[in-house]
């Protein structure tokens, strides 16, 4: 595959080199320098010329750092091309730094011979100070390994909007507007998508539409006219070969709410989400607060435990409650969580899991709360679990939390991360017509023998029947001490918390017959090493065995959606392998679950650093397993 390293033949598609088929770019600067905004819109327009796509934004914890501050820095990383795109890339091909602590931070993970883009007006005395760079590096040679081009987008901003009268700080904001021009040129982008967005965005406002507008197309003027003196040069991407259909790009926090009102729809219920603001979380409740016309009440409560606690109410009465949160909030919904299986009531509760413990790293990637989803609430409290691989693939695993809730009167947790839940790629909308419902049954008239009520029956699946509150002659007693097994009146002696802890766990347990048979993802279903993930590790781990078996290597991929309880037949699928290798960014938590369920000798590759693994980890890592 050529890349930007490459060299200039590679930029320009010239006849000794072909253009490349994906390139990585990564947008840095200080947090208030909207490159999170550029990134999104760069994707945009990607988007728009048929490339695939995957997107990492990388957030800085703080709200506000001090500018032109080390830990201030934010960045925007996306991987295009004319090939399938599963990662947001393991090295950038081209840095564009908007400042010294933007270089700093970035420079080390690019790639040998690719390009900075820097803005040399923001490489003063007092910016280097604060970056920690003793002399100026774009002038001392130590980036000579790369190629660079630094010109002062600063002053040629203020240029650009001068005839619109902002005042200087006004006026600088447009900076990230002349950045993205430039790089919609170098990429041979349309413009008129942006021009038509800044449009609608300041439509009170047409001076600031005006300005930005400006500095976008002095941004790609100064690409041509660059392109005439210098290194900078155009290149062509190609659309990639893709299905017929209707395409948009989503987010994992989209994707997770469109899903979850797909799954109401689909039950044949109204949606209760009750919430409380926590990133990465937060996302899912401002997407959902816009989707009221299918039948959502959004609540935000005063915190995590009420969140939860609203929702329960909201399926007491009848409709699907949901509540989302990350690990924090997941931990202080605990004993809620009891509550929702002791009362087996229908619950879905999205974890979108970031750095921890306690507080952690808010704004970065981890899987670290695979022990907490399966085993971390008090007494034997079995509850299904699910874990999305992709922004897309949240869509489809919503509606499954969604349906498995309904079917098994059970609470679901539905597993994301910080990088599924902000990045983006493309998704072909499915056809509504190939989801078969899964409408809810409620039980409107007494279901036992001389006429009594019996809450807890049990039907094929181990579910209970559901009761809303008020049905008229179906009063009964709910809540979290032990019932009895048929009436589900008080009764916590030995014989009724026996039967109904065997319950509870053979319900749950018995997720896994309505749930498809385990696949192998990629390769042979026997070998001398299988790959085993979950969640968002899938990208890495596809494109290193796709790399490792195109070496001649014998390895397979296996992902697990069903995280609990685990597919039927995934213990014998993995007997059939040499080695397993179980690729987490925990310390080991699915590689012990596997262990333990299947006793087979699972090797773990752990990271923890609030980063997504490398393809080039992973493959490093599928060689020395089997050197």
């Amino acid at each position: 595959m050529a890349t930007l390293a490459d060299g200039p033949d590679a930029l320009t598609g010239g006849k000794e080199t072909p253009a490349p088929e994906a390139v990585v770019v990564r947008f840095a600067g200080d947090s208030g320098d909207g490159m999170q905004l550029t990134g999104g819109q760069f994707t945009l327009s990607t988007a728009l010329s048929g490339n695939d796509l995957a997107t990492f934004p990388d957030f800085p914890a703080e709200i506000r750092a001090p500018q032109g501050t080390l830990f201030g820095v934010s960045a925007f990383q996306i991987n295009f091309g004319s090939t399938e795109i599963d990662t947001a890339g393991d090295q950038p091909d081209v840095l564009v730094a908007m400042n010294p602590a933007a270089l700093k931070t970035n420079v080390g993970a690019l790639k040998i011979g690719g390009l900075i883009i820097a803005d040399s007006g923001e490489f003063n005395k007092r910016n280097l100070e604060k970056a920690k760079y003793e002399v100026n590096p774009l002038e001392d040679g130590s980036l000579e390994k790369w190629q660079l081009l630094a010109f002062d987008i600063s002053a040629l901003t203020l240029e650009a909007v001068k005839p619109f009268g902002l005042g200087n700080k006004e006026a600088l904001r447009c900076k990230n507007m002349w950045t993205l021009g430039l790089a919609l040129w170098m990429f041979d982008r349309d413009r008129q998508p942006l021009v038509d967005w800044l449009n609608a965005k300041f439509k009170k406002s047409p001076v600031l539409a005006e300005a930005n507008i400006a500095a976008l197309n002095a941004g790609h003027a100064y690409g041509e006219t660059a392109e005439l003196a210098g290194p900078l040069k155009q290149y062509h991407i190609a659309p990639v070969e893709s299905e017929p259909g209707l395409y948009r790009t989503v987010t994992g926090a989209e994707a997770i709410s469109l899903g979850l009102v797909a799954g109401a729809q689909l039950a044949d219920l109204p949606m209760f989400f009750g919430g409380y603001p926590i990133t990465p979380a937060s996302a899912i409740l401002h997407n959902l607060a816009r989707l009221k016309e299918f039948g959502v009440t959004t609540f935000q409560a005063e915190d995590e435990i009420a969140a939860i606690a609203s929702a329960i109410g909201a399926s007491y009465a009848g409709q699907l409650g949901v509540t989302s949160s990350s690990g924090p909030g997941i931990a202080l919904k605990g004993e809620a969580m009891g509550l929702a299986i002791m009362t087996e009531l229908p619950l879905v509760i999205v974890n979108s899991q970031r750095g921890g413990p306690s507080t952690g790293l808010p704004t970065k990637t981890e899987q670290s709360d695979l022990y907490q989803a399966i085993y971390g609430r008090n007494g034997d409290a079995p509850m299904p679990v699910i874990a999305a691989r992709s922004p897309s693939d949240c869509f489809e695993c919503a509606i499954e939390a969604c349906r498995i809730a309904v079917e098994y009167m059970t609470p679901v947790m539905l597993l994301t991360d910080g990088y599924i839940g902000n990045a983006a790629e493309p998704w072909k909308v499915p056809d509504p017509e190939s989801f078969k419902p899964f409408p809810a049954k409620f039980l409107s008239e007494k279901n036992g023998p001389n006429g009594e009520l019996l809450p807890f029956a049990r039907d094929e699946k181990g579910a209970r029947p559901w009761i809303k509150a008020g049905t008229p002659g179906l009063m009964h007693r709910i809540g979290g001490i032990e019932k009895n097994p048929g009436t589900g009146n008080i009764d916590y002696s030995p014989s009724s918390h026996q039967t109904m802890t065997d319950a509870r766990k053979a319900k749950v347990d018995g997720v896994a017959n309505g749930t498809p048979a385990q696949e192998v993802t990629l390769g042979e279903t026997t070998g001398k090493l299988a790959v085993v993930g979950w969640g968002s590790t899938y990208g890495p781990i596809h494109q290193a065995v796709r790399r490792a078996r195109r070496k001649g290597l014998s390895v397979s991929q296996i992902h697990v959606r069903h995280v609990w309880p685990l597919p039927t037949n995934l213990g014998e699928l993995l007997k059939g392998y040499d080695k397993i290798l179980v690729p987490e960014m925990n310390t080991g938590q699915f590689k012990t679950v596997l262990r333990d369920q299947y006793l087979v000798d699972a090797q773990p590759l752990n990271k923890t650093s609030g980063q997504p693994f490398t393809i080039a980890e992973i493959e490093a890592a599928i060689e020395a397993a089997l050197a």
